[in-house]
């Protein structure tokens, strides 16, 4: 009687017809963003559709050859938000365009760090066969993450809105703190993934608290100043936070130690409190989320909390089904298409339309996961927990200093805001999700079983003795 073994499906079908449905929603917005100003069917719309259409089915034609049971769900999801952002960014394009014919569309620029960010993850899929293989580069992703986060205090550096986190390369401006967070990851996970025992190790005990051994704490000392690095050198709030919770997420699930997000956060509020008391920069944000109303507050440049209101009052306007696409005045707040980019879907989009978004969001960091627990390497789980997780808490910081939940750091929303080099990374962390999943869901080989299993023993149970053993 042989065993009867259920092998996984790949599914790729299911995601070709998600695909399709995402390509619909995200063309079907940028119909409607260009009908709301008379412009339904001109050169963006055709780039557009045309380079998200024609990317996302090599993607998935290269899933389907190399990766053949990675999760079929995580693709369409991202090229529904990044077709929807490219939409919004045309929007806003249009109008700004309309009070002053001089200005340079952001959109263009867009859809092609779109097909440049989407190529980029389709080679690495092609050139990747294992994401294993990354431990290999543990020590050096540390390297090339210190090279990064240093490149903008170097003359290459570029200061904007009292941030220096970009750098010139010719054609533009790129951020390398982007990079540097799948650089980091790919260290933390290759680190706590090799160094679980000995971090494991018993400390004190404080009650139902296990503390870690003080020697133990050097890694987390050492991204703690790595983010208050960041905050000081770059002025850069959003990355400081996203650095340090990306590390205590990640020793959270090597360790599954409470007493380490503790301490964790007990050096955030150490962070905070130095960087309230000795950078103004860092004040201003926060007296203007707290007095956002005050007119004193609203009115004051820089640090003002106008950013803020506009976006509030978008979001108020835009109700529940919001005021339709072109059809709302997102214009009026500063950085729509970048920092403020989820005001401007709500008012238009309307709350139903803002907790869709969330929810594509909150499916994709929830695949992420899936894929985490599927795989079997410890190695693999951190990775895809770490890169799952920037996305969250992007997510999150965009959304909570949107609403005013926390403070406004500046950080882009993933695939949708207006910034290539944002967008060339969360593609690069969908490709290493994508490929941890196909490990996940592989079937494992197994040798085929013999039945003839009573005739290759003896009698007694022995082997059976050759010809050549009998003759003897």
């Amino acid at each position: 009687m042989s065993d009867v073994l259920t092998v996984p499906r790949s599914r790729r079908t299911i995601e070709l017809f998600l695909l399709l449905l995402a390509l619909a929603v995200a063309v079907g917005a940028n119909y409607l963003a260009g009908i709301g100003r008379e412009e339904p069917f001109g050169d963006y719309f055709w780039s557009q559709a045309i380079t998200l259409g024609i990317m996302s089915l090599f993607i998935h034609v290269i899933l389907r050859v190399k990766a053949k049971y990675a999760d079929p769900v995580i693709l369409p999801i991202v090229v529904a938000l990044n077709g929807v952002g490219l939409a919004m960014i045309h929007r806003l394009d249009l109008s700004a365009a309309q009070v002053n014919p001089d200005f340079v569309q952001v959109a263009p620029q867009q859809v092609l760090w779109t097909a440049v960010a989407m190529g980029s993850a389709a080679i690495l899929l092609i050139v990747l066969r294992d994401h294993r293989i990354l431990r290999r580069f543990t020590y050096i992703s540390l390297i090339v993450s210190a090279i990064l986060l240093l490149l903008p205090l170097t003359p290459l550096g570029l200061e904007i809105n009292g941030a220096r986190i970009w750098i010139s390369v010719g054609f533009g401006t790129f951020q390398p703190g982007e990079i540097a967070k799948i650089t980091l990851a790919i260290f933390f996970a290759g680190y706590l993934s090799t160094n679980r025992d000995l971090i494991l190790l018993a400390g004190k005990k404080i009650g139902p608290l296990q503390l870690p051994r003080f020697r133990d704490l050097a890694p987390m000392a050492a991204a703690w100043l790595v983010s208050i690095g960041v905050l000081i050198f770059q002025r850069d709030l959003g990355s400081s936070i996203l650095f340090f919770g990306l590390f205590m997420v990640m020793i959270y699930v090597a360790t599954s130690r409470v007493s380490w997000v503790l301490i964790g956060l007990a050096m955030i509020g150490v962070g905070v409190f130095v960087a309230l008391e000795l950078f103004s920069h860092v004040a201003l944000r926060f007296d203007s989320w707290i007095n956002a109303f005050a007119p004193e507050v609203y009115d004051r440049a820089p640090g003002g909390s106008a950013q803020v209101v506009q976006g509030l009052f978008g979001l108020a306007n835009g109700g529940l089904i919001g005021t339709g696409l072109g059809a709302g005045r997102p214009d009026l707040v500063t950085y729509a298409n970048s920092d403020m980019i989820i005001a401007a879907l709500g008012e238009e989009l309307g709350l139903i339309g803002v907790v869709a978004i969330v929810m594509l969001y909150v499916l994709l960091v929830s695949r992420g996961i899936r894929a985490a627990l599927g795989t079997k390497d410890g190695f693999g789980k951190l990775l895809a927990c770490g890169l799952s997780f920037t996305i969250a808490l992007q997510c999150f910081v965009v959304i909570g200093g949107i609403t005013r939940l926390i403070p406004l750091t500046g950080l882009t929303t993933p695939f949708m805001s207006a910034g290539g080099s944002s967008l060339l990374a969360n593609w690069l962390i969908v490709a290493l999700i994508l490929l941890i999943s196909e490990t996940a869901r592989r079937p494992a080989p197994s040798a085929p079983m013999k039945d003839s299993f009573p005739e290759a023993l003896g009698v007694s149970g022995k082997p059976k003795k050759s010809a050549k053993e009998t003759t003897r």
